[in-house]
């Protein structure tokens, strides 16, 4: 006949030993060195993840920087490009296409170092 535990009454199983040290307190230090470990462990990894989101953020910051310095440069020519283009002016003058070769390239070249810097992240 066998006990509610699945196991023959009066023959211990394997881990009654183990569960019996357990209740009695005779591993706690061992347990405890190991919950210390742990939790080392634990807060080194978050603190390798902080270190690591706080790098992502600046990184972030100084690309939208870059970017807002960008348009700020930019707008005198996309100004005087949008000034000769409405007041009249022939696209054929130099004035006129040299701001449009900068309000094109600009752009290109902010979108070129942007894709440049995802695919060495990638």
């Amino acid at each position: 006949m066998t006990g509610a535990e699945g196991t023959i009454p009066g023959k211990k199983g394997a881990g009654d030993g183990e569960l019996l040290a357990a209740l009695s307190g005779k591993r706690a230090a061992r347990e405890s060195a190991l919950a210390s470990r742990t939790r080392r462990s634990v807060l080194g990894t978050l603190g390798l993840l902080k270190e690591q989101e706080a790098g992502r953020k600046r990184t972030r910051s100084i690309a939208l920087a870059g970017l807002v310095l960008a348009g700020l440069g930019m707008a005198p020519f996309a100004w005087r490009l949008a000034d000769d283009l409405f007041g009249g002016e022939h696209i054929c003058d130099l004035t006129t296409q040299l701001s449009l070769l900068i309000c094109v390239f600009c752009p290109a070249l902010v979108a070129a170092v942007l894709v440049a810097g995802w695919m060495r992240r990638s």
